[in-house]
């Protein structure tokens, strides 16, 4: 049983995992005093030095005066009476830094070619007339940056400050460790793309802004390089970056954030200039020249740091056409580079550039299609989280490697999911570790929508960019504690890092736009009853915390921790009103009417939740920014308004059983089912059924390099597990890593092992899927695929696995007698997460969640 230990984990890693922490309690031997008495040590940076270094300094000078009261000088030289400073500087542009390497006052080995790394060391008397100095070295201009925006974190300015209203934790003293710290990132590009951003980013940014001009974008750079991103695609649904307002290249190019372009917006144009400028069909056969042009000037424009986006898709973010031919795509692109190259002035390999391989462009490769070595391969996931394609590790290498395109909101089929934050930060870690095992390092993007509500996952996503092999199985639930520390402090940490482990566990069974009255069923082992009651104890509990938490924090707070748990809550209980009412309406009875009333109350209390985040905290700030609709949809594509689900009023009812009342019986004492004289936790037959989370296994025995180990909280209803390391492989037929489960039972005869899995698809395009093996009572194992039958990631079945956020398999064994058994579930391939076994002797019912873990604790 893994639950003790797991929380045992949680609790030792809590405090020991992160970034080499800077500050120092108290002053020192090698201790920097930053703030002390009322004074700040001087901000240095050469005048000579990039655009980014100087306000990265300027930042710093703001973030000290915001923790500590006290604003420090910011010079750009030396001075008399500067007897501490904070010298800032990239390698390539200080000389006040070359100038101490060259003394050899300052080592900065450590930085040679690391990109974007940077170094921070305490230097005693560095210049003339200065004591000490803290350097804050970059080996590039990025490198700097992170290295200050790393400190001021630390020193209590989270990267959140402006866009989630999260306060400066105030200290009077603040020291800094002597080091050396020396960091780089191990993904090279690390970014977001903000996207389908009306109504709510767009209405907003208007009213902030007047649009996505050069005002708003300097925000979302801060914000990028403070999270430790360095890459953009912006906002192009309407919109179109370089040509909306000619100062957004200028802004992205002071603070050094690469801007690119998305996957089906070729050589730095955007999807909308084409309706501005373009002359005739968006085809290349009958239309090359124009296009040409058109893909010229926006190279032309595109005078900051990028990465091309190269390939051709239908326009709009349509296919290409069935009849479009490889070789024509291959010619596309030999033509894109020639544009590239001649524009640059250098070989085309010389400019960073990328292919998309997403939807139907990765079919295309599938069949042969190629492209240079050095562009980059973007592998996509499925819009839901789900990656659809891994390099092999006996591939070949490519100079410009591979990336992952990801998503964290979608509009699309099954449907829109762009409300609420609904991403299990487990799920995300699972599969972009897979990402990085397999080799996909150079690019990592992922789709945040509106930027907001997406503060946690978007943390964890470019946190988890930047040292992939901090964060693994074992410690991943710490995350949620150390940023609501980062973010308010440690008092309520625990607390509240809790509640947001909890939201994002149950927000993820089932996308809020999927919801309705059916989803749960009211009267199979009491789904609804139980998830309105997880929901309400949380509602409750995170309410609580709010009282706990100091005024100045409960703007941050209600955005990032209550309001996402308070819609989430209320729209729960609208729906499960709506099946009260429709199960007593279908009886004729007139308790209905009271649950339509409800259902209505609840659906007016959405808009009120609704309209405090718009105008009941930050003075206003956030209005608009919560505008997407999400109840009434009857297809894929919102619906204008939000709409009332239909309720059904009774006239002269009579009364009727409850739900309870017609609900399978009371199950048979656990107590009577398991024999005399065992002992610990047993699993047991209740009603013809035995439910078992996979954490929960009897006996792991690993084999062939592959272990077992559980990622906390992945399932819907626990935790999961799977096989490390996720690049081992094992066989059919073979002496495989191996868990099993024993309960007992009253029943025999034939048996149906139920397997609850995430939805993962088959990452190597094999014939045979991702594979895995189940028995009962040392039976010939049955080998199952989890996923061949998805062919691509639009077909129906995929549509269940993406809705359900589960795949369900089922293998069929005939047992004899009652009485203790064993089934045992065998991992072929990784990659595969099994979050639950349900053993059907005959009694499942329909739900969507399944019977709850049938144990008892025998003494």
């Amino acid at each position: 049983m893994k639950t003790t230990v797991l929380l045992f984990i949680f609790m030792v890693c809590a405090a020991t995992v992160g970034a080499q922490e800077f500050l120092a309690d108290k002053a020192g031997k090698d201790v920097f005093t930053l703030v002390a008495s009322g004074r700040s040590a001087t901000i240095l940076v050469d005048a000579q030095d990039h655009e980014l270094v100087q306000r990265a300094a300027q930042l710093l000078q703001k973030d000290i005066a915001a923790v500590s009261g006290v604003q420090p000088a910011l010079v750009n030289k030396t001075s008399a009476g500067a007897k501490n400073i904070i010298l800032v500087g990239a390698m390539d542009k200080s000389l006040l830094l070359q100038q101490l390497v060259q003394q050899k006052k300052l080592n900065l080995a450590a930085l040679k070619g690391k990109w974007e790394g940077y170094h921070i060391q305490m230097v005693q008397q560095p210049f003339s007339g200065v004591e000490s100095a803290l350097v804050i070295a970059g080996a590039d201009r990025r490198g700097a940056a992170y290295g200050v925006f790393e400190l001021s974190k630390q020193m209590g300015v989270s990267p959140w400050y402006y866009w989630a209203d999260v306060p400066a934790k105030k200290r009077t003293e603040i020291f800094v460790k002597g080091g050396p710290f020396t960091d780089a990132p191990k993904v090279k590009y690390r970014g977001i793309f903000i996207n389908d951003e009306a109504p709510a980013l767009s209405s907003w940014s208007k009213e902030q802004f007047g649009g996505f001009n050069h005002k708003f974008y300097e925000k979302v750079f801060e914000l990028v390089l403070r999270l430790k991103g360095n890459y953009l695609w912006p906002a192009m649904w309407g919109s179109a970056f370089y040509d909306d307002d000619p100062k957004n290249i200028e802004v992205a190019d002071a603070y050094g954030v690469v801007i690119g372009t998305s996957h089906h917006e070729p050589l730095m144009r955007a999807h909308d200039e084409w309706r501005r400028f373009g002359q005739g069909k968006w085809n290349y056969d009958s239309n090359a020249v124009k296009l040409q042009e058109f893909w010229r000037g926006g190279m032309q424009r595109a005078t900051n740091e990028k990465i091309v986006s190269v390939g051709m898709r239908g326009d709009g973010d349509e296919p290409m056409s069935r009849e479009t031919a490889t070789a024509l795509l291959e010619r596309i692109v030999a033509d894109q580079r020639k544009i590239i190259a001649d524009v640059s002035g250098k070989p085309a390999s010389q400019t960073p550039q990328l292919w998309a391989l997403y939807k139907e462009v990765q079919d295309y490769y599938d069949k042969g299609m190629r492209v240079p070595d050095d562009v980059t391969l973007l592998l996509a996931d499925d819009n839901w989280g789900n990656l659809r394609k891994l390099p092999k590790l006996d591939e070949k290498k490519r100079s410009g490697g591979y990336g992952i395109y990801y998503h964290f909101d979608y509009v699309g089929g099954p449907r829109n999911y762009k409300w609420l934050n609904t991403n299990n930060l487990s799920r995300v870690w699972e599969q972009m570790h897979l990402a990085w095992e397999y080799g996909a390092r150079q690019i990592w993007i992922v789709n945040v929508g509106d930027i907001k509500p997406m503060e946690l996952p978007t943390s964890f996503f470019l946190d988890y960019a930047w040292n992939p092999e901090e964060w693994n199985q074992e410690n991943l639930l710490t995350y949620y504690t150390s940023w609501a520390a980062q973010n308010f402090g440690n008092t309520q940490s625990v607390a509240i890092g809790k509640l947001l482990r909890q939201y994002a566990q149950i927000s993820a069974r089932r996308k809020p736009e999927l919801l309705d009255a059916a989803t749960y069923s009211l009267q199979n082992y009491g789904e609804w009853e139980r998830v309105v009651a997880e929901w309400t104890t949380l509602l409750q509990q995170s309410e609580a915390v709010e009282q706990a938490l100091p005024v100045a924090y409960r703007d941050a707070y209600f955005q990032l921790v209550l309001h996402p748990i308070k819609a989430m809550a209320n729209l729960h209980q609208m729906y499960h009103a709506v099946a009260l009412n429709r199960f007593y309406a279908a009886q004729n009875n007139s308790a209905a009417n009271a649950f339509a009333d409800k259902a209505k109350e609840y659906y007016i209390n959405d808009s009120l939740i609704t309209l405090h985040y718009h105008k009941g905290i930050s003075g206003g700030k956030w209005n608009g920014m919560m505008s997407q609709t999400h109840i009434g949809y009857t297809y894929w594509q919102q619906p204008e308004v939000n709409k009332m689900p239909e309720v059904k009023y009774v006239t002269n009812g009579t009364a009727a059983a409850s739900p309870v009342a017609v609900a399978e019986a009371v199950a048979t004492s656990p107590k009577n089912l398991v024999p005399a004289g065992v002992k610990g936790p047993v699993f047991y037959e209740q009603n013809g059924v035995v439910s078992i989370e996979a954490a929960n296994w009897t006996k792991a025995v690993g084999a062939n390099g592959m272990q077992w180990g559980v990622v906390p909280d992945i399932g819907r209803t626990g935790s999961g597990i799977t096989t490390f390391p996720v690049t081992k492989w094992g066989q059919p037929g073979a002496n495989n890593a191996t868990v099993s489960y024993d309960f007992y039972s009253t029943s025999s005869g034939e048996v149906t092992v139920h397997l609850y899995f995430s939805p993962t698809l088959n990452f190597h395009n094999r014939d045979e899927g991702l594979e895995f093996a189940v028995s009962v009572d040392g039976a010939t194992p049955q080998v199952i695929s989890l996923n061949k039958e998805d062919k691509n990631s639009i077909s129906g079945i995929w549509n269940k696995w993406v809705s359900d956020n589960v795949i369900v398999k089922r293998a069929t064994f005939k047992v004899e007698n009652a009485g203790k058994r064993t089934v045992s579930y065998a991992a072929i391939a990784p990659g595969v997460v099994l979050q639950k076994l349900v053993i059907d002797f005959g009694g499942l019912k329909p739900s969507y969640l399944g019977p709850q873990e049938t144990i008892v604790h025998n003494k």
